[in-house]
């Protein structure tokens, strides 16, 4: 992995920019430099920008569940009074499951390791892990957007493997009783744990209620960005 031989800063400016392998490749080296140099970043992480480019080649078509989640954060973000942030809030999100691929049997334990490597600072890594609390690890959701990260994470998946049972395949005309029964019927998508999310709407102070229904939003207001980012990465592989 390129990002792994290059200082911390560089990555995360980048990944702030172009998250996805395809947003990168269409950068090119000469915009990751022109990246670094516009936040006045110098260094030897200039020589890696044609690495960088080279393994998000490599790597276009890879399924970035991860999308989802950035974009549902960002939105809880700007709703909750935290727009100035909300591409910190989206760094977490996409960064959520740095581990799972490799380590899935180590999910959060693993993390702080991997993201040490590319300059996070403790923040961001308390951010990361702490979604994993009482699940794998002991790091408590502190942050409200924490909170929203281990709320929403499991609920974003619930949502989506709804949507795709719909004749739509969206959530654009999906309503919150339609989710609700979902939620209700624990054989379907059984994978997302329903206490994972009744925990994450307790921490928030929220009814059940109100975190579908706020999740729901979230994944139909930014639904086209979505799109458009799993349209690029499946395109890319035919």
């Amino acid at each position: 992995d390129a990002f792994g031989k290059i200082d911390g800063a560089f990555t995360l400016e980048v990944l702030k920019i172009s998250a996805i392998p395809s947003d990168i490749t269409a950068l090119g080296a000469e915009g990751i430099k022109n990246i670094w140099h516009n936040v006045k970043l110098r260094g030897r992480g200039y020589s890696r920008a044609n690495e960088i480019v080279s393994y998000a080649e490599k790597s276009v078509g890879l399924t970035d569940g991860t999308d989802a989640g950035r974009e549902a954060v960002k939105w809880y973000a700007e709703q909750l009074g935290y727009g100035d942030e909300a591409e910190n809030w989206g760094l977490v999100g996409l960064l959520h499951d740095i581990d799972f691929e490799k380590y899935p049997e180590e999910h959060c334990i693993k993390a702080p390791e991997l993201l040490a490597e590319i300059g996070a600072s403790d923040e961001l890594i308390h951010a990361v892990c702490s979604h994993g609390f009482e699940i794998t690890v002991d790091i408590k959701p502190e942050h409200e957007m924490e909170k929203v990260l281990f709320a929403a994470d499991e609920l974003t998946g619930l949502i989506g493997a709804a949507a795709l049972m719909r004749p739509s395949k969206s959530v654009s005309d999906m309503e919150l009783k339609s989710l609700k029964k979902k939620f209700k019927d624990k054989k379907f998508a059984a994978g997302c744990s329903r206490d994972i999310i009744a925990k994450g709407a307790e921490m928030l102070g929220w009814d059940l209620d109100k975190l579908l229904d706020m999740t729901l939003c979230a994944m139909r207001d930014k639904e086209n960005e979505i799109a458009e980012n799993f349209s690029k990465l499946k395109g890319e592989t035919e």
